[in-house]
């Protein structure tokens, strides 16, 4: 489901979509991904939340009413991989690979410098990300901590607000995180434009890392279509 805030983005509303050339409104990128995290918390709880990291891939669309199904399995190489299907349709509509612990932070690559966005990491940041786009997963306002979809979800605030032209598709993100964070804190998000090109449009892969208290709680690399082709 989309929450009324993904409505900023035209593409999550079933009137900017169709103008895209969808049939509805596209479920936003990083709501698919807390579902998919779902059995990863579930399985490596808060070790992952501090320490651990994901890839997500979205492969196509997941719309407004689709039953989305998330599979988890373990590969030979202690990975998680945890695909989401639809219905009977069993295509892979976006998929994670999940590591238990992820590499250390490292400095942002350089590129295009984008302003820095101070955030509370509260309400559409904090806690309850999952709850208000229909995870049931309790842990995250049980131990007071920061839902993982909220850093793509900054990515994304980043994209949208500093990159984007007009609607934009969320397509791939790598995070890793460094710390689970108290629900509450400030932080700054600080990010790159370091590559651009055409694939289905105009791509852009940003490097982002959040910081509270200056030291880095979140790494992203985050890739979008930040401006669609013309239908």
């Amino acid at each position: 489901m989309n929450a009324p805030r993904h409505a900023r983005n035209p593409i999550h509303t079933d009137e900017g979509a169709r103008a895209a050339g969808y049939p509805a409104a596209l479920v936003a990128g990083v709501t698919t991904y807390a579902y998919l995290t779902h059995p990863v918390v579930e399985v490596w709880g808060m070790e992952w939340l501090r320490a651990g990291g994901a890839e997500v891939r979205f492969r196509s669309p997941v719309f407004a009413d689709d039953e989305l199904v998330c599979t988890p399995r373990f590969e030979a190489d202690g990975t998680m991989a945890v695909a989401a299907t639809v219905g009977d349709d069993h295509t892979v509509r976006a998929e994670i690979t999940a590591v238990y612990h992820g590499p250390t932070a490292s400095p942002l690559r350089s590129g295009e410098d984008l302003e820095p966005v101070e955030v509370s990491l509260a309400g559409e940041f904090g806690d309850r990300y999952g709850v208000d786009v229909g995870d049931p997963l309790d842990l995250y306002t049980r131990e007071g901590v920061v839902h993982p979809a909220v850093w793509p979800a900054l990515a994304n605030h980043v994209v949208h607000t500093q990159v984007a032209r007009g609607s934009w598709v969320h397509v791939r993100s790598a995070v890793v995180h460094h710390a689970a964070v108290p629900v509450g804190r400030p932080a700054v998000v600080r990010a790159a434009v370091v590559r651009r090109f055409e694939r289905g449009g105009e791509r852009a892969v940003l490097d982002v890392r959040v910081e509270v208290d200056d030291e880095p709680v979140a790494s992203i690399e985050h890739e979008a279509i930040v401006a669609l082709p013309a239908t």
